[in-house]
């Protein structure tokens, strides 16, 4: 009797992607996202300057199942600033859907279901890398040279270079 090969470049298993993906429609649904994109891809639909102040909470739907509310979840400081745009939020995102599914933008500090869920963990703005000033790192080196580890001698240069540039400023 001859065997065949299973000529699948799986051999027997499934992507992960593939194994979760009905979880995860079920539960996108579940809030009202049925398109599971405006989630994945929040960043580039909105922008990555509102993706990291505003998070999509939930999708809301009216009774004649038309015209949906989108819920973003917020700090209080950044509320305002999104007041401002909810409009081309709501263009931006009813361009991903690829019709008018959204009619109205609704801005939140907490999550609707408490505030369990309602904490917000947006990313911080990077911290801005201050210039080294040479004249600076000279004077550090050397009142480190008299050190004879090399591991010692560049930690100290180093600390000495913070204490002189917190005392310039």
């Amino acid at each position: 009797m001859k065997q065949t090969r299973h000529t699948s470049t799986t051999r027997g298993f499934s992507r992960a992607a593939t194994l979760v993906q009905t979880r995860i429609r079920k539960a996108s649904e579940a809030r009202g996202f049925a398109v599971t994109r405006l989630l994945t891809h929040w960043a580039e639909i909105v922008g990555t300057a509102t993706a990291q102040v505003a998070t999509p909470v939930n999708v809301s739907y009216g009774q004649g199942g038309m015209g949906a509310t989108l819920t973003l979840l917020t700090t209080g400081a950044q509320a305002p600033m999104l007041e401002m745009q909810k409009e081309q939020i709501r263009e931006r995102v009813n361009a991903c859907y690829g019709y008018r599914a959204i009619s109205r933008v609704r801005i939140t500090q907490t999550a609707p279901t408490g505030f369990a869920e309602g904490r917000v963990a947006f990313e911080p703005a990077p911290k801005p890398q201050q210039m080294r000033d040479p004249a600076v790192q000279k004077v550090a080196r050397t009142l480190s040279d008299g050190v004879q580890s090399d591991d010692l001698r560049k930690a100290l240069a180093a600390l000495g270079e913070n204490v002189l540039m917190k005392q310039k400023t």
